[in-house]
């Protein structure tokens, strides 16, 4: 595996951005605060048609360690993510979409942890934020997560995630319109690694109305087209962990 050109301990920030003028600020601030400073922050504007634009160039401006990209057209989140990670330049990735926002410790605490435990890949416990900037339920995550049990499961956050590079290779995420993180983390987790959850809330997750993770049928619908496009399950499988998924998906809400 060419490691060569990823700059050891430098975190690479992958934040796409879609017209998110109202919130993308708050995005960008949780990580020019964080208390982990070798990191980079590239932000991909996917077609945005209000003002973040001039939200991004201002901050590239501010500070040189944020860069700015763009895509041809609204290509989507996969898209504008693997153009991020094109770029990218650390042996750290992690991702934070232009409306959610990460606790200030949060990269030192999982390089930290990644790099005593010699581990390629973690996952935090999160918190969601509803439009008018409540906190809601906390997301709490197993110590570990394999393959098979992610396949039942809704539970590793992308806002989350920090990847080791040197450990589990280069990354991309399938072109799918949703549900192209669990499918990318499924990759990585059929090569044999395992992700390992760390029970500290480091990321808020912010739940809007017009999501589509707040319409739950079209959830279901984005499951099963990876279930059975992405990762190739056979129909009996796939419904099998559908189940799962729904099960699982069911407690998260009401625990």
């Amino acid at each position: 595996m060419e490691t060569k050109r990823w700059k050891g301990d430098l975190v690479s920030v992958i934040m796409p951005c879609y017209n998110a003028e109202v919130h993308l600020q708050e995005a960008i601030d949780s990580v020019l605060q964080q208390t982990y400073e070798d990191w980079e922050l590239i932000i991909i504007d996917d077609g945005s048609n209000d003002g973040s634009r001039e939200i991004i160039d201002k901050n590239v401006r501010r500070d040189d360690r944020i860069s700015a990209m763009a895509s041809l057209g609204n290509e989507g989140a996969a898209m504008a993510r693997n153009r991020g990670l094109e770029a990218a330049r650390g042996q750290y990735i992690a991702f934070l979409d232009s409306d959610d926002f990460w606790d200030r410790g949060k990269l030192s605490m999982q390089v930290s942890y990644m790099a005593e435990r010699s581990v390629g890949f973690t996952f935090t416990a999160y918190q969601s934020v509803d439009e008018s900037g409540n906190m809601r339920k906390v997301i709490r995550v197993p110590e570990t997560i394999t393959y098979h049990a992610l396949l039942r499961n809704t539970i590793i956050g992308c806002l989350t995630v920090l990847l080791d590079r040197h450990v589990v290779g280069d990354v991309r995420m399938p072109k799918l319109k949703s549900r192209q993180d669990t499918a990318t983390w499924l990759g990585i987790l059929k090569q044999g690694h395992v992700a390992h959850g760390i029970p500290v809330t480091s990321a808020f997750y912010r739940s809007t109305s017009g999501s589509l993770s707040s319409n739950k049928w079209k959830m279901l619908r984005a499951n099963w087209r990876m279930y059975r496009e992405a990762m190739s399950l056979p129909v009996w499988y796939a419904t099998y962990c559908m189940i799962g998924y729904m099960m699982n998906a069911t407690k998260k809400r009401i625990f």
